[in-house]
């Protein structure tokens, strides 16, 4: 790793329009939030985004008051080693380990994937997420999406067996994941798996409560379960093999991608599968996460789809494939 030794920290908050709104379990919204870190040194920048989620308790405001904290070490030459001990996991350190790989790779004329010695990022089919509705507006946005690949369905609970069911109809050739957003309960958790199965579901994301999800372990699983909210770094994966079949690894839980790659290697070292995910957020936020594909069997980064409009230079999407970022870009 090349010694670095940034002479500017710069960040700022951003809005980003949402086409129409994104709606969970745990309510809508129709922006994107994210806050970026901009590291400076003999003339070249590097970039890194991150989405504050008040799931986890972090704001803009606590998500920019974190990455200040970093700005006298930085400018003493803190590199993404240090970064790791220095801040915990989540959206600052995020932004902030981005950053500093991304001026890494400009100051060494390298692309990133080099600087860290993994794969190189190919092409991959990404998910595209209807959002959640009655059953009939879900079956009406999954109409308009149906050619596409893989759809991600987010379901909340009561009536999610017609949601499931109707969204099989409108789209019954694609590769349909679903993700509850931890809205199950142990009482409807058999049944709700059960119309997943019959609906030819290939893989329910978090479907009770980080915490309050022992019942996994106990029932029979139809299909596999992928843990979200339920793991977050390497530390959080010890215990969770018996009730989870995947894990979801988002960069904004990690902490960066330095331990989402450490993260992978030691997820797939115990057995689970990997899916690639993200916060809605612009390109630069999902650019580092395409490094992460090579590991993954599900790859969700559709954020930029779900924008009224995406950053210069953005990622090249055509259709279900999602392409790996430019220079221009990040990395």
């Amino acid at each position: 790793m090349t010694s670095i030794n940034p002479s500017h920290l710069h960040t700022s908050r951003e809005r980003w329009p949402i086409a129409g709104a994104f709606t969970i379990s745990r309510g809508a919204k129709t922006e994107a939030v994210v806050v970026v870190a901009e590291i400076t040194r003999d003339g070249r920048t590097g970039r890194g985004e991150c989405v504050p989620y008040a799931r986890y308790g972090e704001t803009p405001e606590t998500t920019l008051a974190a990455i200040e904290a970093m700005r006298l070490p930085l400018r003493q030459g803190l590199d993404r080693a240090a970064l790791q001990s220095a801040m915990p996991h989540g959206a600052a350190r995020n932004a902030l380990d981005c950053a500093l790989l991304d001026l890494e790779a400009k100051l060494t004329g390298r692309r990133a994937w080099e600087v860290l010695g993994v794969a190189v990022p190919r092409a991959a089919t990404t998910a595209y997420t209807i959002s959640l509705g009655t059953a009939e507006a879900m079956a009406e946005a999954t109409a308009k999406a149906a050619s596409r690949r893989l759809l991600k369905i987010k379901l909340g609970g009561d009536g999610d067996e017609a949601r499931i069911a109707a969204v099989r109809r409108a789209a019954p050739q694609a590769e349909l994941i679903v993700d509850a957003n931890e809205a199950w309960t142990p009482d409807n958790l058999a049944r709700n798996l059960a119309a997943c199965a019959d609906a030819g579901v290939t893989l329910v994301e978090q479907p009770l409560p980080a915490g309050h999800d022992d019942a996994l372990a106990t029932i029979r699983r139809p299909i596999p379960v992928c843990a979200d909210e339920s793991v977050h770094a390497r530390e959080s994966l010890a215990g969770l093999r018996e009730r989870y079949d995947a894990i979801n690894i988002k960069l904004d839980k990690t902490g960066g991608l330095t331990e989402a790659i450490a993260m992978a290697q030691a997820a797939q070292a115990l057995g689970f599968d990997i899916m690639v995910g993200c916060m809605v957020a612009t390109s630069l936020a999902m650019a580092p996460a395409m490094l992460l594909t090579p590991h993954a069997r599900f790859v969700d980064l559709d954020g930029p789809l779900l924008l009224a409009r995406d950053r210069d230079s953005g990622l090249r999407y055509e259709a279900s494939t999602v392409y790996p970022p430019t220079p221009e870009l990040w990395g």
